[in-house]
């Protein structure tokens, strides 16, 4: 009886394991030196990146279907922490950062998830996503080895990874997270760090493999990245790329960038879809096995998260689906094909290393041939002018120039880069009944601006020590007495800023404005004083446009209006008054009484009036309201005939606008030869943006709010809301 016993007991003991064991095996994800092998399967994946702040919630369902049905494996998104923590222990998961429903959306979608926490991502984004109170915390010094970031650091990263353990998300639980990286592209920094650099890597590599997602960890640009952690590749193009272990670890690009983003005053980049596709098939024969797109979908830069500084509003990034939730052709169709030729390749690709061979001078091929794996063929021809015929297994093959053919059998093509079969996308900007809209109009006062300061101080203060980034609005006030005697001619002022634009104001009128752009960010104005005898009111009201997000101690870098100021043609020498008394006041009067909002839209007495002649009236809000446009296309408001500001519908902020035009060279673009930025862009001569993204889940049937703050002067009168329609 106590030998049968034990036998049972026994008997319950392995049938117990092996359920483990198999319930491990279909939940878990490892790697080897050819792929990620998910649930006990080596796998070639397609990513995208998706950042769910830069849409909204009723988008993201649809947006996450079209990259399922685009071909992609994955959805990427980094993790944004100063929209998660906006103040020390406040935190925010709803709307637009309801990261919980966003990741449940995609396993919904039966697709995978690569969770990029960071929890610094760069991104274009506002301060590269940390939260500006971070940079006021005592004796902190950011990504380095730092007790006060590395606390902070922690802090946040342990919230979010239990965040997704609690609603049992990662793929160990039988949730889409199969991925998670930490920091973010920090190789150069490291080494700008030096030794506090390599340790800071290294206790950030410790932290997170400490949390026992169950997933890989990955670092991007870091070719440094300690075991267990897999080091990546980012970049245009990443064939040339091997993880530090090729042994061990598989080559991954996490960053395949689909086109670039766009600063105001500049051009708007484009690159050619042939040209992407044969930078992923390039990856793939060379042994690559997991590709995310950055961007799939750009997105808007709602309110101010546009970072950079001079970041448009718009996020677009040339994505196979654009910024408005809309396919972008041929980019997505053609993409679509790359992803099904390489997913029939799969099986040869996983089973064998790629075995060279040279076809030509500037052709090739890479073959994956294995007993189980079958066979599969990459025929390259890198020349950027001519066409290429090869002979490959006593077969000829026709090349177009810079392009790649798929053979998934070593016999048949079905997909090459440069033969593109889908039609340009014809993007239509349709007008609506939205137009001529009954604007009232409230004037901001800029003789009161001092009475309201509650800083005064000797000397010129740094903006965001005042502002903590409440605002991109801070004005410097100060007064100069002047003699009849010392007035001489037309005097004039100079003022020197670090940006990021600034418009000066003598006894209460606009001077004249200032502006920076990426090309060279400190500001310099000099023009007519208009100054007189006795008492002169100098205010200087200096704009951010986004913070700077990435670079060694970026969060030690100025701006705002550090001086000079100096005035000439007063007395017989300039005059600097950069030292004497000056009061501080953030923000305007209309943010301070929420003029954006619905709530505060009484709080001051508007004016109904022509605009006529109100259209070089600068710091002037403008409010009216109108009923949402007919039918489901996607919405834009056209913002060409007004000069700098922000914007809000309902109380929700669309973000800043600035009919900055692009300065640049937009010649006729060839998608052959290696590509960069400043290769093939559009928009020169024109606004770099002209419209501006309204989501239509913002809008209700009727009696919708629009208000607009004008910094400059422009005709709102000429505003309407457009329908985006493609064909």
């Amino acid at each position: 009886m106590a030998a049968s016993s034990a036998s049972k007991w026994w008997l319950t003991l392995l049938c117990t394991s092996l359920m483990l064991c198999i319930e491990l095996t279909k939940c878990s994800v490892t790697y080897d030196k050819k792929s990620l092998i998910i649930n006990g399967h080596r796998r070639i994946l397609f990513s995208g990146s998706i950042h769910y702040p830069r849409s909204t919630p009723e988008m993201w369902e649809d947006l996450i279907q079209k990259a399922k049905d685009g071909g992609l494996d994955v959805i990427d998104t980094y993790v944004f922490w100063n929209g998660h923590e906006p103040s020390p222990g406040n935190y925010n998961f709803e709307g637009r950062y309801d990261l919980v429903r966003f990741v449940k959306l995609v396993q919904k979608a039966g697709l995978y998830m690569h969770l990029r926490i960071g929890p610094f991502v760069c991104a274009e984004w506002n301060f590269g996503g940390l939260p500006v109170w971070l940079k006021y915390v005592p004796g902190i010094s950011f990504r380095t080895d730092n007790e006060p970031f590395k606390n902070a650091m922690q802090k946040f990263t342990t919230k979010i990874v239990q965040m997704m353990k609690y609603e049992r998300l990662f793929e160990t639980q039988g949730g889409p997270i199969i991925l998670s990286q930490i920091e973010n592209e920090y190789g150069a920094e490291s080494q700008a760090f030096g030794a506090a650099g390599h340790a800071y890597l290294s206790w950030a590599a410790k932290m997170a493999v400490g949390l026992n997602t169950g997933v890989p960890w990955v670092m991007c640009k870091q070719d440094d990245a300690p075991d267990p952690i897999i080091n990546t590749c980012n970049g245009f193009y990443c064939d040339y790329f091997s993880p530090n272990n090729k042994e061990t670890k598989p080559t991954m690009w996490t960053e395949a960038w689909s086109g670039w983003f766009s600063d105001f005053g500049g051009p708007v980049p484009h690159r050619p879809v042939q040209d992407l596709a044969f930078g992923v098939a390039r990856f793939i024969q060379k042994g690559g096995s997991f590709t995310n797109y950055y961007m799939y979908h750009g997105g808007t830069n709602f309110g101010r998260t546009a970072g950079g500084p001079f970041i448009t509003t718009s996020y677009d990034y040339d994505a196979p689906i654009d910024e408005y939730g809309l396919p972008r052709q041929p980019k997505y169709d053609h993409l679509k094909e790359l992803h099904r030729a390489i997913k029939l390749s799969e099986r040869a690709i996983v089973s064998a290393d790629p075995q060279f061979i040279s076809l030509g001078t500037y052709e090739q091929a890479h073959v994956f041939s294995s007993r189980t794996g079958g066979c599969a063929a990459f025929l390259a021809n890198y020349h950027i002018n001519g066409s290429a015929t090869v002979r490959f297994r006593n077969k000829r093959y026709d090349l177009p120039p810079w392009s790649i053919s798929i053979l998934p059998d070593c016999k048949n093509v079905v997909f090459n880069t440069a033969m593109v079969g889908s039609k340009t996308s014809l993007i239509n900007m349709l007008p609506t009944n939205v137009n001529r809209l009954p604007w009232q109009i409230f004037t901001e006062d800029v003789s009161s601006v001092d009475s309201g300061a509650k800083i005064t101080q000797s000397g010129l203060l740094e903006q965001v020590s005042v502002t903590r980034d409440a605002s991109d609005y801070l004005w410097y006030s100060t007064s100069v007495s002047i003699n009849p005697s010392e007035l001489h001619g037309n005097p004039t002022i100079t003022v020197q800023s670090e940006g990021h634009a600034l418009h000066v104001f003598i006894n209460s009128q606009l001077a004249g404005s200032a502006y920076g752009n990426q090309d060279s960010r400190k500001v310099t104005f000099t023009g007519n004083a208009n100054l007189r005898a006795g008492i002169n009111k100098i205010q200087l009201l200096s704009v951010a446009v986004g913070l700077q997000n990435n670079g060694p101690h970026f969060e030690l870098w100025k701006t705002g209006i550090l001086g000079p100021v100096s005035l000439h043609g007063v007395g017989h020498v300039s005059r600097d008054i950069s030292h004497q008394k000056w009061s501080y006041q953030v923000g305007l009067k209309g943010e301070s009484k929420n003029l954006a909002s619905p709530m505060g839209i009484s709080s001051v007495d508007w004016t109904e009036a022509s605009l006529i002649g109100q259209i070089h009236r600068p710091l002037t809000w403008y409010k009216a309201y109108f009923n949402a446009p007919s039918g489901s296309e996607p919405l834009a408001i056209d913002m060409k005939s007004m000069g700098k500001g922000q914007v809000w519908i309902n109380g929700q902020s669309i973000g800043r606008y600035w009919t900055a035009h692009a300065r640049g060279k937009c010649t006729p673009c060839n998608y052959a030869g290696t590509f960069r930025p400043t290769k093939c862009q559009t928009r020169c001569g024109e606004p770099t943006q002209r419209w501006y993204h309204v989501p239509r889940s913002w809008l209700k049937p009727t009696q919708n709010l629009i208000v607009v703050f004008e910094e400059i002067g422009g005709d709102a009168s000429a505003i309407s809301i457009m329908k985006r329609t493609i064909r």
